[in-house]
């Protein structure tokens, strides 16, 4: 039987022999107590990358955002975000349950514009949430892994700090925006007053994301992350697989979009399937259906052992990530093929 091309998402990744070996050999202590090096020293290099004063680390993507947005705001804040934000469709509705702020989305692919912002935007009133923060998701996720342009961003950064308020940015995949657009970490976090990375997708380390920020925002988000439950004894054993990552997966990313681009690039001559071939930038591939559902097509493939996701009522996802080769993506898009013959 073929092997399995698990395209669910870049989080199914396994650690390698070599990220095992690192694990099991580092050096710990009890992070909730500040004693763990390997911790202190995956958050002085995440905040070197991203050219921060300062980084916590955190066992999720989602607390990383939670945490920082509890920092900047208050019950009954306003938060401007991209249309599908992840901050909003993948975490559970924490920032209104937990942070007690609203959201207003704006823009239509996940992206927006310093005008928009200027619009949304909701000053200090007693009839009305005062909008404190605009974030930013970059790669933007459910838009199918698209990149900002850099000038459009930092006119964004500008209008925020300009109206007052401050800039969030989703970081999760910032490790592919900095491949695929060839500016660094730095570049493209600069600017925002908090950010957060992942660990756990394009890197492929088995868990982990990281707040950044200043040493304030740091300090409160440390408090934060107690009283959420993040809170992680000899945590250096999982900082040791994101040391790792950082340094040894970071520069392979590019074999992820280009694999990627190969199955869009098949999936878009297919007759039923639609892919816009403009927004496969990275590593997720978005294909919309002509007629079916995606349980047509996403049972049969696991059938297959091409494991895939959904985005929508017309719209199965796939992503590709270090332990998916360029044949293991050639045949889940001739997998997915075959099946939209058939509808």
């Amino acid at each position: 039987m073929a092997a399995l091309v698990d395209l669910r998402s870049d989080t199914v990744t396994r650690p390698s022999p070599a990220m095992r070996k690192a694990m099991a050999e580092a050096e710990v202590g009890d992070d909730v107590y500040g004693e763990d090096p390997t911790v202190k020293q995956l958050q002085e290099r995440v905040a070197e990358i991203v050219g921060t004063e300062a980084a916590l680390f955190v066992p999720s993507g989602t607390m990383a955002n939670q945490i920082a947005l509890r920092a900047h705001t208050r019950h009954g804040d306003e938060v401007i975000i991209g249309r599908g934000a992840h901050c909003w469709r993948h975490e559970s509705g924490a920032l209104a349950a937990l942070a007690g702020a609203q959201t207003s989305m704006v823009g239509t692919d996940g992206r927006f514009t310093a005008a928009e912002v200027r619009l949304a935007f909701k000053a200090v009133d007693p009839y009305q949430a005062a909008t404190r923060v605009v974030a930013v998701e970059n790669t933007h996720n459910m838009a199918g892994g698209i990149c900002w342009d850099r000038t459009q961003l930092a006119e964004v950064i500008a209008a925020t700090h300009e109206l007052g308020m401050l800039a969030h940015l989703d970081g999760a995949r910032i490790w592919n925006a900095a491949v695929a657009t060839g500016a660094t970490e730095k570049q493209l976090a600069a600017g925002f007053d908090s950010i957060s990375v992942c660990l756990s997708k394009g890197l492929g380390a088995p868990v982990g994301s990281l707040v950044a920020g200043s040493r304030a925002l740091v300090k409160a988000c440390h408090r934060f992350r107690k009283m959420y439950g993040g809170g992680m004894r000899q945590a250096g054993i999982l900082a040791a697989a994101g040391l790792y990552a950082l340094e040894h997966n970071r520069s392979r990313l590019g074999e992820d979009h280009a694999n990627a681009r190969a199955m869009a690039e098949v999936l878009a001559n297919v007759k039923g399937l639609k892919v816009d071939l403009g927004s496969v930038q990275t590593n997720i591939v978005m294909i919309d259906l002509e007629r079916g559902t995606p349980d047509a097509i996403v049972t049969p493939a696991k059938a297959k052992g091409v494991f895939l996701g959904t985005a929508g009522a017309m719209r199965i996802r796939a992503v590709t990530h270090l332990d998916v080769d360029r044949a293991g993506a050639m045949r889940a898009a001739h997998v997915i093929a075959e099946l939209a013959a058939t509808l």
